[in-house]
């Protein structure tokens, strides 16, 4: 039945755009599939929850505009627990979608978007923020998980990109600590 509305929905928006702009409407099976092999910069330098989060559920892009997928990944965190910006930008959204709170960030020097949610905002449109700057808490409800999570998103204008793709490897990787000797120095 959801995907059924998803449709009926889908058809709808097409038909309205279509009568504003006089022209027919375009079967959404035939526009063309999201990019997904944009490059993206590894500009983060932080995790939005935690320091190193279980990913719930990763990235699954879509193989039409319009059809299932998952357009970001879901990080494990309680309720009540920090959401960070994971580098610097300015807060073009700070508010409520469809019951859940929201935050969006423009990434400084980039077209890029990231997005928060649920979160409780603590952000308003139009603020600056750093990297590792709280944005907003994990809400306890609106999750979409089983648990409570944070939905991370990112796009580059209307494309849904990977977002764990804007982590360098040393923060997306990183292993245990290991000692290495030390040559030359005298015991």
């Amino acid at each position: 039945m959801r995907r059924v509305m998803r449709c009926v929905g889908v058809w709808a928006g097409l038909l309205l755009a279509s009568a504003a702009t006089a022209q027919t409407p375009v079967a959404w099976a035939s526009l063309p599939p999201p990019a997904q092999e944009e490059r993206v910069p590894a500009i983060a330098r932080a995790w939005p929850v935690g320091v190193r989060p279980l990913v719930l559920r990763g990235w699954e892009p879509p193989a039409t505009v319009y059809g299932p997928g998952h357009r970001g990944v879901d990080l494990a965190a309680p309720p009540g627990a920090p959401v960070r910006a994971v580098a610097p930008g300015r807060v073009t959204f700070a508010g409520r979608v469809a019951g859940r709170g929201v935050v969006s960030v423009q990434l400084a020097g980039t077209d890029l978007r990231t997005t928060y949610e649920p979160v409780s905002p603590s952000v308003r449109k139009g603020d600056t923020v750093g990297t590792a700057e709280v944005v907003g808490t994990v809400e306890a409800t609106g999750s979409h998980c089983s648990g409570t999570c944070v939905h991370w998103g990112l796009l580059r204008d209307e494309t849904y990109l990977d977002p764990l793709s804007l982590l360098p490897p040393w923060l997306l990787h990183r292993g245990p600590s290991r000692l290495l000797p030390v040559l030359g120095v005298p015991a």
